[in-house]
């Protein structure tokens, strides 16, 4: 079927897939997509929004035209049960006069949207050309001849390149490949689900783990907030019977339901220490003492004091605290929870 599109529809596509592959944050990528679609629909407002599943509502991206309550209304749990109700997170840009009820039935149309000035509108759901959904475009106009059918098929085209461009997994998958030897990351949320990263693969460290999760969520919070650990794993891409561990907290450009990303990679130099060193450092991280760390582990304490001495020599440290100081900061340590689970 040959769709109806407004003059200069491929141009205007062509502009918004370019503008989709700037090296930009998704709020730049929105920003510049708002121009070519001005050309097809003259809106009077505008907004760009992902979507936060956990919460069940919208972070807006990019918003432009609407007053300071019908923002407010966008952030909340109605709007995006509203939203749903009306069919808006498929795919089909749908108008206000294509809704499946009147306007007149429609509670924030009739005590935000319309004594607002507008008069029709858009909206579509941001769905990735994968069936993953990213957010929801919504545009208003204060005249009932736009946006044409035609406009609205062109919307319909470019809404998965738009998805595509301010997708926020996205950028997170970029962060996760900073990783050297990076093999698997996944996407940590707010309520300790997981979501998979857009061309990366995931792993069951990530997925089979949850001790490994868990200890995650416990490094988080730090200024930075970054941390790296090891954890026993004997399956690529485990060496020594180890695999890395390594967690960057998302800023405040992400959408708050993402809590961190974390990925999985070799071990990389260990400095010769053995996984019972690895273990004896997580323990002294956590302010364990000598003492303690032989009840935890049915051995003497001089037997722990030996390992001690090995671990200053191996890491070419004076004390015992500098050595737990440097294995947090490079990140050679097994946290105590992980070597518990690993124990028999």
């Amino acid at each position: 079927m040959v769709l109806d599109l407004p003059p200069h529809a491929a141009e205007v596509a062509m502009e918004v897939t370019a503008l989709a592959d700037l090296p930009a944050s998704p709020a730049e990528r929105a920003e510049a997509i708002l121009d070519p679609l001005r050309r097809v629909i003259p809106f009077q407002a505008v907004r760009i929004a992902l979507l936060d599943p956990e919460a069940r509502r919208h972070d807006l991206l990019s918003c432009h035209g609407y007053d300071d309550h019908i923002r407010a209304y966008m952030t909340t749990s109605e709007d995006y049960d509203e939203i749903e109700s009306l069919g808006l997170h498929g795919t089909t840009p749908l108008r206000v006069h294509d809704f499946p009820v009147p306007a007149e039935e429609i509670r924030s149309w009739v005590e935000l949207f319309r004594p607002a000035g507008f008069v029709e509108g858009v909206g579509v759901g941001l769905i990735t050309r994968e069936g993953r959904q990213v957010g929801f475009l919504g545009l208003n106009t204060d005249s009932p001849a736009h946006p044409s059918p035609a406009a609205c098929n062109l919307v319909r085209l470019l809404a998965p390149t738009i998805a595509y461009a301010v997708d926020p997994l996205r950028s997170l998958a970029v962060l996760a490949r900073i990783v050297r030897g990076m093999t698997a990351a996944t996407v940590l949320t707010m309520s300790g689900g997981t979501l998979a990263l857009p061309g990366l693969p995931t792993h069951p460290l990530l997925t089979a783990k949850p001790a490994v999760l868990q200890t995650a969520v416990a490094h988080l919070g730090g200024k930075p907030d970054y941390a790296t650990f090891l954890t026993p794993y004997d399956q690529p891409p485990a060496e020594a019977g180890h695999a890395r561990i390594t967690i960057f907290g998302c800023d405040s450009r992400t959408p708050r339901h993402l809590r961190a990303v974390v990925a999985v990679s070799p071990p990389g130099d260990l400095r010769g220490l053995t996984g019972t060193e690895l273990e004896i450092l997580g323990a002294l991280i956590d302010g364990a003492t000598a003492a303690s760390i032989a009840v935890a582990r049915g051995i003497p304490v001089p037997i722990v004091d030996a390992h001690l001495d090995s671990i200053r020599i191996k890491l070419a440290v004076p004390d015992r605290i500098t050595a737990a100081l440097r294995a947090a900061r490079e990140g050679l340590y097994v946290p105590a929870k992980l070597a518990a689970a690993a124990r028999p």
